[in-house]
């Protein structure tokens, strides 16, 4: 990796091992439209997520061998259970996972392994959140965090002091970091299921209320409902349903952030990113060169630019220079009558 500092030495053995020997293939994928939901649970909305995928896999709640639910919020509530009461409940083991921003994708990732074990040819994977209103924030905990005396354990502001560090270091400007919301709020007006369908300005961002320095309300996402699933089966399946529509999963990874004896970061998105990238890319056997299409996680604005050097999209310190080039962009390309985004 080109920005990368880190390897993917701490993944174990096994794992690769694992990825090695067996093939997962998602075989269904969909989502609800992403809005505020007063008066539905989050189990309804991870139903109707579930029954969305199953149906575009061609499948019933019948061929899922095992479940798992991804949930922040709403996890202690068992939503794989009260999800399954609600579509048809066959006896299926359901786990629910509960981690923060990578709940979802930790199910998802979990499904892998189970597929990927010989256990289960199908496995059902949903991720549904009901977020609660204002900032969002880690809970109490005992005694005073060290990051809550130096500003605020709200998650704009980490992020916020994350990208002032990187401004910092190698002058990264509000414009850099507003361009990216520009970007995604003009992606989500092809988005029939995104929250908000609208275009927003450089200067309708930059002129937007001030959250935490440097970034605006419009540089940050809106807390909302939603809910997606994708179905996870083995390579027999795949077949048997046809190869056609499979997507193989070439590699995943979940990490913990490395220990530092010191940061200027009080939370650190960097290295750990930097850790779980270069071990996907180890499994999948190729590198950020090789990507036509990445769907990055956009919390902040600022976050989108840590991590295009994080997943050595570019090299270090080039992040601003790399959306001032639209390179993150889809492009229309004309054709005729036709046209389509690339």
């Amino acid at each position: 990796m080109r920005a990368g500092r880190l390897t993917s030495r701490a993944c174990p053995l096994s794992a690769f091992t694992l990825w090695q020997m067996s093939n997962a293939y998602i075989v269904g994928a969909d989502m609800i439209k992403f809005g505020k939901y007063p008066d539905r649970s989050p189990f309804q909305l991870a139903a109707e997520a579930a029954l969305l995928a199953l149906d575009d896999a061609g499948l019933t709640i019948k061929d899922v061998g095992a479940v798992y639910a991804g949930s922040t919020f709403n996890a202690a509530s068992m939503v794989a259970q009260r999800m399954m009461q609600l579509i048809g409940q066959t006896g299926a083991p359901c786990i629910n996972v509960s981690n923060a921003c990578a709940a979802g994708a930790t199910a998802v990732r979990q499904a892998v392994l189970a597929v990927k074990s010989g256990e289960y040819d199908v496995v059902l994977a949903v991720g549904a959140e009901k977020n609660p209103r204002g900032l969002l924030a880690s809970p109490p905990s005992d005694g005073p965090p060290a990051e809550g005396l130096f500003g605020s354990i709200a998650t704009p502001a980490i992020f916020a002091e994350a990208g002032m560090i990187h401004a910092n270091r190698y002058g990264t400007t509000i414009e850099q970091f507003a361009k990216v919301a520009v970007k995604n709020h003009h992606h989500s007006t092809m988005n029939p299921k995104a929250a908000y369908q609208i275009e927003t300005p450089l200067e309708e961002v930059l002129a937007s209320e001030v959250i935490a320095w440097p970034l605006t309300k419009l540089m940050c996402s809106p807390n909302v409902d939603g809910a997606a699933a994708v179905i996870i089966v083995s390579e027999k399946k795949a077949r048997e349903l046809g190869l056609a529509r499979a997507v193989r999963i070439r590699g995943s990874a979940l990490m913990s952030e490395p220990f530092e004896q010191r940061s200027p970061e009080m939370f650190n998105p960097n290295d750990v990113t930097r850790l779980a990238a270069a071990t996907a890319f180890e499994m999948a056997g190729m590198g950020p060169e090789d990507l036509d299409l990445v769907e990055l996680h956009d919390c902040f604005a600022t976050a989108e630019i840590l991590h295009y050097e994080n997943l050595g999209l570019c090299g270090e310190g080039e992040a601003g220079r790399f959306i001032d080039s639209g390179a993150t962009q889809f492009h229309i390309i004309r054709m005729g009558s036709k046209s389509e985004y690339v």
